[in-house]
């Protein structure tokens, strides 16, 4: 599926409260979740011991930790979209993220957004964007909420 591609305010306003996309499917293999363990300091042996929790994960499996399922939104969000005529654009917030279903490792998980709504403050375009991280072939996703960008354009 090509980009939605935004080149100025009007043309991001135009689109609220529609799905902008979904992105292509990216695996959390184990070899992330150790790397993401590695970066956050979070070896807890549900990520990290494959052993382990063949026996004792009610999943028999390693679980992608929470956080890297979230960290992947702006690498997918980037393959949704491109807004040009930028200075920055900056990560503001979430709001009522919540956790569905953990990500077992070799899962691989897409986001799928819409526009909840936008915001001019004073020239900066707050973006509020309703989004889903589904699991493939799970019915239940892995998390959802409102990711808050500003985007500064020029």
């Amino acid at each position: 599926m090509a980009k939605v591609i935004i080149n100025s305010y009007e043309e991001f306003e135009k689109l609220v409260g529609q799905q902008i996309g979904v992105s292509d499917y990216v695996e959390l293999s184990q070899e992330r979740i150790n790397l993401f363990a590695d970066a956050t300091l979070d070896h807890q042996w549900i990520h990290v011991d494959t052993e382990r929790a063949k026996v004792e994960s009610p999943y028999k499996s390693t679980i992608a930790h929470g956080y890297l399922t979230l960290s992947m939104l702006p690498y997918l969000w980037n393959q949704i979209i491109q807004v040009n005529n930028l200075k920055m654009m900056i990560n503001y917030g979430m709001d009522k993220m919540k956790f569905g279903q953990a990500v077992m490792s070799g899962q691989s998980v897409r986001l799928v957004t819409t526009l909840h709504s936008l915001t001019n403050l004073r020239g900066v375009a707050k973006a509020e964007i309703k989004f889903a991280i589904e699991i493939k072939d799970q019915p239940k996703k892995a998390l959802e909420g409102i990711a808050v960008f500003l985007y500064y354009f020029n």
